[in-house]
């Protein structure tokens, strides 16, 4: 696991202690960030939900994004992202907070992202709550072209509708899909 490209690149990222987070392939983070484009990523505003390393945030500081909040309720998650963060040298823009992400967005103490990177523990259902929350108040959470991207297991994703968010595109790399939804038109 390491950093792809940017000010880090090369840079080589711990891994959570124990089994509880599911890290993204880098092969599947490079392939992300290649369909984003060169240019999508700087001066953007990210939100990690489930952040776990952080690796999905910290590329998007190394690729030049304005600011990252990263979230996660494991404190040993919360340390690794910390430390991940120490070692690229790439704190300034990073937020880490060990808090719920629902608690977090039902709070909505912040201002419209960029990107909202979803990659919550797996076969829990967790992806479709989070969309159902966002899908409520799309400019509450997304710029107007503000993009989620979603990180869950083929087997657990189903087609779902919604009224303020839309899929764009999805992607499969084996065990993992990338499904991007972008704001409805208003």
């Amino acid at each position: 696991m390491r950093v792809i490209s940017g000010r880090a690149k090369g840079f080589k990222l711990k891994m959570v202690p124990g089994d509880k987070t599911r890290p993204i392939m880098d092969r599947i983070k490079e392939n992300m960030f290649n369909l984003l484009g060169p240019h999508a990523v700087p001066g953007t505003t990210w939100l990690d939900l489930f952040a776990g390393t952080g690796q999905v945030g910290i590329e998007a500081l190394s690729r030049g994004a304005s600011e990252v909040v990263f979230l996660d309720t494991e404190r040993a998650a919360i340390q690794t992202i910390h430390d991940n963060l120490t070692h690229t040298r790439l704190t300034d823009g990073a937020t880490v907070k060990r808090v719920d992400a629902f608690a977090y967005l039902r709070a909505g103490k912040f201002r419209p992202f960029d990107y909202i990177f979803v990659a919550p523990p797996q076969y829990r259902n967790i992806w479709k709550k989070v969309l159902q929350t966002l899908d409520k108040d799309p400019a509450r959470f997304l710029n107007q072209t503000g993009i989620v991207i979603v990180q869950v297991d083929p087997k657990e994703y189903e087609e779902l509708n919604f009224d303020g968010i839309g899929l764009q595109d999805s992607r499969t790399y084996g065990n993992t899909m990338l499904c991007f939804y972008e704001r409805s038109g208003e």
